[in-house]
Parts: C-alpha cells; sequence; structure tokens
C-alpha cells in the first residue's frame, strides 16, 4: 500500500480525532493549513497529524490558542514536528503553567474563607475586592488580577 502523503479533511478528522469543524476551525485561526485541490477540497500534509496532536495537549493543559499558534508558527512547514520541538514549545509554556498553578492555589485558600464567612458582599469580599483594592469603584462586577486573589 503506498503511503499517503496528503490526506483530506475526513481522513485528518479519523485520524486525529478531532472533529471536521474543529479543524475548520484551527484552520482559520493560523493553527494549521492546507492547500486546495482543483475541485476546491482542503487537503492536509501528513504533518499536520502531529500539529493536531500538540495542538490538542497545549489546550488541554490551558494554553490559549494565539499562544499555540505563535509557538507553531516557529516550526518549519516541510516536515513533522520532534520531540526535540515539543520539548523547546512545552518549555515556553512551563513559567505561564506554573504562574497558573500559583495563582489557583492563592484562590483556592481565598475560597475557602469566602465559604466560610458567608459575607456574600462585593464590598467587604477578599475574593472579589482584594484588600479592597477596587472598593473606591462601588459595587459590580471587577476583574480578576493575576497577582492577586
Amino acid at each position: 500500500m503506498p503511503k499517503v502523503e496528503e490526506l483530506s479533511v475526513g481522513q485528518l478528522a479519523e485520524r486525529s480525532g478531532v472533529a471536521v469543524s474543529a479543524l475548520h476551525f484551527y484552520e482559520t485561526k493560523g493553527l494549521i493549513a492546507s492547500r486546495r485541490t482543483a475541485g476546491n477540497q482542503r487537503r492536509y500534509a501528513r504533518d499536520t497529524l502531529r500539529r493536531v496532536a500538540v495542538i490538542r495537549v497545549a489546550q488541554r493543559v490551558g494554553i490559549p490558542l494565539a499562544t499555540i499558534r505563535e509557538a507553531l508558527a516557529t516550526l518549519p512547514d516541510d516536515r513533522t514536528p520532534t520531540r526535540a520541538d515539543w520539548s523547546r514549545l512545552s518549555a515556553r509554556w512551563r513559567d505561564e503553567l506554573d504562574a497558573r498553578i500559583r495563582q489557583l492555589g492563592r484562590l483556592r485558600g481565598t475560597l475557602d474563607d469566602c465559604i466560610g464567612c458567608g459575607c456574600l458582599s462585593l464590598q467587604r469580599c477578599r475574593l472579589a475586592n482584594p484588600a479592597d483594592a477596587l472598593g473606591d469603584a462601588g459595587d459590580g462586577a471587577r476583574r480578576w488580577d493575576d497577582g492577586e486573589a
């Protein structure tokens, strides 16, 4: 059986376990690329399978699509991403993940206090209004700050 050099969107979906609609979405976001046949059908290079695997793993650990796109842009277009490529990409994301883990740890500790106090006050709540930093702006929705909580 000859080695297939290109995959249709259906073949890519079947082999990667990703829905066709998700593959189209990845393409519109610049994460993967295809060429069009004379009949206007998408064809993907075989290395797209590995790129889709990288996207799925990165998404699973919470890496934003824009960050994934930037990382994939550093890979050569003419070959399958290697273990060394993955090591380089994942190392770039490690600091971001460590910061998120620290933030979630702080949030978890504060959440316990919030549930225990039962104040439900946006003016006094340490979770929604840490150190009363936003208290002068009055009641209402406030943004979360990565460095606090």
